[in-house]
């Protein structure tokens, strides 16, 4: 990995965690970052689109008086669409939306495109897709556009302090 180690990998490596971290040259016009990552990664490492899982920052809604709400993560397949409604019963939130991006990469400490359910500079709560349980590993971004880190998912329940629920429509 070229540079210094991410929030992300410094949590894993801390943590005495099995991973490996995988780089990708990242395309700066790129807006579809996940679509990269598996277009770059998934016949290098014999992975398939669904075990490359994107990080997504929602607002979690109260359901009393206007204001912001408290900040989750969803880690889900690439190739999936989030369901808000499922989103926000697993994390026992009435509703739930898409986070503002200068909030989501704020709270974070990471850049849209590169948030890692790993390492935020304030851990929120998380939410992973069960179908990630399917598989003995996983990738998930490693914090930084271009880099992604593969795990067992098992691990980045316990790190993260995750549920899982289907969260995809």
């Amino acid at each position: 990995m070229a540079g210094a180690p991410t929030p992300a990998v410094r949590a894993l490596t801390q943590a005495r965690v099995a991973h490996r971290v995988h780089a990708y040259p990242h395309d700066p016009r790129s807006d579809s970052y996940g679509a990269e990552a598996v277009a770059a990664l998934a016949d290098e490492l014999g992975v398939v689109a669904e075990q490359i899982f994107k990080t997504l920052v929602v607002e979690l809604s109260s359901g009393g008086a206007a204001g912001r709400g408290q900040l989750a993560v969803a880690v889900l397949p690439v190739p999936r669409t989030l369901s808000l409604k499922g989103a926000a019963a697993a994390l026992g939130a009435p509703k739930a939306a898409l986070a503002d991006r200068a909030r989501a990469e704020r709270t974070t400490g990471y850049v849209l495109g590169g948030i890692s359910p790993l390492g935020q500079k304030r851990a929120l709560p998380t939410v992973l897709d069960d179908s990630a349980l399917r598989w003995d590993r996983m990738l998930c971004s490693a914090g930084k556009r271009g880099l992604e880190i593969e795990l067992a998912p098992a691990d980045l329940v316990r790190l993260t302090g995750a549920v899982t629920a289907a969260v995809t429509a």
